[in-house]
């Protein structure tokens, strides 16, 4: 791809140098804050009111890589991953012996992409809802996330999350970011993010 940024109007130039400045906000190519986050109003005050020199202008033009991708990876739920349930006493499938389930409702990341890389802060919303014979306080639940690229894996960590569930509450939610997984991209892969519990020990 051709690099956009000779031909940025000094506005927008501004702007990538105030984003620069302020990491912590994840930009790029993106599908908007991560569960409905984003930027506080006295940060956007500060990017708008950002006024770099001619020189440092001048300075980030000419150090400014291109963007090789343009897009975020999609996050997909594994199929056959999205719900997990425990039985008490060995009664698998047998719905009057259920403790508790747990199911993910959503799933999104973000994306920054610099220097051949496609950084990405990705997360997930999900439920843990007591059954008929649950009588649980708390619960701890494996959830996966992966990176494959052209269907190899580059990325792949399991994380325990504890959830309370405080009586006479039968379910409560639980959230889990991961943030800063670095993904080479040198041009014309395929890339997918996968979340899903995993059971396996």
């Amino acid at each position: 791809m051709t690099n956009p940024l000779p031909t940025m109007a000094n506005g927008l130039v501004l702007r990538v140098l105030a984003a620069t400045a302020t990491a912590a906000v994840l930009a790029g190519c993106s599908m908007g804050g991560m569960f409905g986050g984003g930027a506080a109003p006295a940060a956007n005050a500060n990017l708008a009111n950002a006024s770099p020199t001619p020189a440092a202008m001048a300075q980030a033009q000419t150090n400014a890589l291109p963007a090789i991708a343009t897009t975020c990876p999609p996050i997909k739920i594994r199929a056959g991953t999205e719900a997990m349930y425990y039985y008490g006493n060995g009664r698998v499938g047998d719905a009057r012996a259920l403790n508790y389930q747990a199911v993910i409702d959503e799933s999104s990341r973000n994306c920054v992409v610099s220097n051949g890389l496609i950084t990405v802060q990705m997360g997930v919303v999900g439920r843990v809802l007591l059954g008929p014979s649950g009588k649980q306080s708390s619960v701890t639940v494996p959830v996966r996330f992966a990176v494959e690229r052209d269907g190899q894996a580059i990325f792949s960590e399991k994380y325990s999350i504890p959830v309370a569930l405080t009586p006479p509450a039968q379910s409560a939610e639980f959230v889990k970011v991961v943030d800063n997984v670095a993904i080479p991209y040198l041009g014309g892969e395929e890339i997918t993010i996968w979340v899903g519990f995993d059971t396996k020990s």
